[in-house]
């Protein structure tokens, strides 16, 4: 499968497609094939995080170091970008009772991001759901990270009806 990756900070440049293995989903995920995705500030920020300073970014210095710690000093350590993200399921692993393959959804696989590819794992208990019929791949993707955080939340809440 085609992704799009990075093994350094920097411009839009720093950006490759590469031909990587396709994901197989373990018993809990679901293999999505990515229809569309994003380009967000998370996505800017990790791309060119050699630049981020608490400074520049308005973050607590201690943030920032665990930040750096995650991303990589020098070079980065997550490889493939891409928070937010629509397709259709592929296949899931045998444990998943809530998709099956042909189901489109949309979801944030948070860290360690992954959506600028052309298939995705995601586990079927996270920041993912069902697209709704009425919106586009396109307009599903641009409002994953508000929309399906805020619908996973209130499932880790437990909220209920009533």
């Amino acid at each position: 499968m085609k992704a799009i990756e990075l093994s350094q900070y920097g411009p839009p440049e720093v950006l490759q497609i590469k031909e990587v293995e396709k994901p197989v989903p373990k018993d809990n995920e679901v293999l999505i094939r990515v229809h569309a995705t994003t380009v967000n500030f998370g996505d800017l920020i990790a791309r060119n995080f050699k630049a981020v300073t608490p400074r520049n970014f308005n973050m607590p210095g201690l943030f920032w170091f665990f930040a750096k710690m995650y991303f990589g000093f020098n070079k980065p350590n997550v490889k493939r970008l891409g928070s937010e993200f629509s397709g259709v399921v592929e296949s899931t692993g045998k444990a998943v009772t809530a998709y099956k393959p042909g189901d489109p959804v949309f979801g944030y696989p948070g860290q360690p991001m992954g959506a600028y590819a052309e298939y995705l794992c995601m586990p079927e208990s996270g920041v993912l759901a069902p697209k709704p019929a009425n919106m586009s791949h396109e307009e599903a993707a641009a409002s994953a990270y508000g929309n399906i955080m805020a619908l996973y939340l209130l499932r880790e809440a437990g909220i209920q009806k009533g």
